[in-house]
């Protein structure tokens, strides 16, 4: 090109984007991140089978809610999710958490997706558990609490971007 033809804009890529939460508050954040992906493919993952309304014409895949305490249902969900993520090869995972997106970011990023994670707007006082074991696989570790971002002097605590209310 010559210096006075102007460059083409660029063309950005549609990615898919595995979008993760469990129920209640967790999924109703996920839900209003929907205009950060637009213009991408979206393939949610959560754990009732009500919020398939929410995502008409969208695919949804449903699995089991794990606590800590429930080994066999763990183990379930990881091998799940895992499937998941084998199938869809998304080029990114967002969650909200809490179990289901725990696994999901950990495992996309073992299978080279970018990985984002939200801790809950609930989590006033500290990170969630789950936020704190997936923060070495999130390549951004977000909290919508500004003090909790300022909280850590390392500077290896969760980024503060705002809240998603």
């Amino acid at each position: 090109m010559s210096e006075t033809t102007p460059k083409p804009p660029a063309v950005q890529r549609r990615r898919k984007i595995l979008a993760v939460a469990s129920g209640g508050g967790h999924w109703v954040q996920l839900r209003r991140l929907v205009p950060a992906f637009e213009g991408h493919e979206v393939v949610y993952v959560t754990i009732n089978e009500v919020y398939k309304s929410d995502v008409p014409g969208e695919r949804i895949y449903i699995v089991n809610d794990a606590t800590r305490w429930d080994r066999l249902g763990s183990a379930k969900l990881a091998l799940r999710i895992l499937w998941i993520l084998l199938k869809e090869r998304p080029h990114a995972v967002v969650s909200t958490g809490a179990a289901p997106g725990c696994f999901a970011i950990i495992f996309g990023r073992l299978l080279g997706a970018k990985t984002v994670w939200l801790d809950s707007v609930a989590n006033i006082e500290q990170m969630s558990m789950s936020g704190v074991m997936v923060k070495r696989y999130s390549q951004l570790w977000l909290t919508q609490w500004q003090h909790l971002a300022e909280a850590d002097a390392t500077g290896d605590g969760p980024e503060f971007a705002g809240k998603v209310f």
